[in-house]
């Protein structure tokens, strides 16, 4: 049975093929804006959507495996799509793609990792860091999409490079977390 917080966690990972497209530049040359801000719109909603299928999952009494699972991957498909689109256009350039790499791998590894835990039956849960993490990296990139419809507000453009960087430390901080945590259950 499909439950309301698992068709919302689908919503989200079918949406981004739309956000991308939102995204993508116009083949006049002019700058995007529109599609920037409709994109924007979406990805706010999409936000929506990621807090309150956990909520309802939670206030229902309805936490499934399938929910479980799609979760982190909805999160990883979103935040993944989004960084490459925003690295395409030039949104995110120079020593900022650095910040973007470095949470694009964490996010692979520390997949990896769980699914090598998994095998173990070893549960590694999302800690609070985790949380906050995904959180600014979210309003971040959210912030970046932004500025890609409202040029002028170059302000908006450097807070949300700047958020990014710190979000690609706090994922630092919490793949190092992790990987402690599996190193411990990995034997030679």
């Amino acid at each position: 049975m499909m439950l309301l917080p698992n068709i919302l966690t689908l919503s989200r990972i079918l949406a981004v093929p739309l956000l991308v497209a939102l995204l993508w530049p116009a083949e006049t040359g002019h700058e995007w804006q529109i599609g920037y801000l409709a994109a924007f719109a979406l990805y706010c909603l999409m936000g929506i959507t990621d807090y309150f299928d956990g909520y309802l999952a939670r206030a229902q009494g309805t936490v499934s495996r399938l929910g479980v699972f799609l979760d982190p991957i909805a999160d990883k498909i979103m935040i993944g799509a989004v960084i490459l689109i925003l690295c395409a256009n030039r949104n995110i350039q120079g020593a900022h793609i650095v910040a973007a790499l470095i949470i694009l791998l964490r996010e692979i590894a520390v997949s990896g990792l769980r699914e090598f835990l998994a095998g173990l039956r070893i549960s590694m849960p999302v800690s609070q860091l985790a949380k906050w993490k995904t959180a600014l990296q979210l309003v971040s990139l959210g912030g970046l999409i932004l500025a890609g419809g409202l040029p002028r507000f170059h302000l908006l453009q450097q807070a949300s490079l700047i958020a990014l960087w710190i979000a690609a430390l706090l994922t630092l901080l919490t793949g190092w977390d992790y990987l402690r945590v599996g190193l411990k259950h990995m034997k030679a």
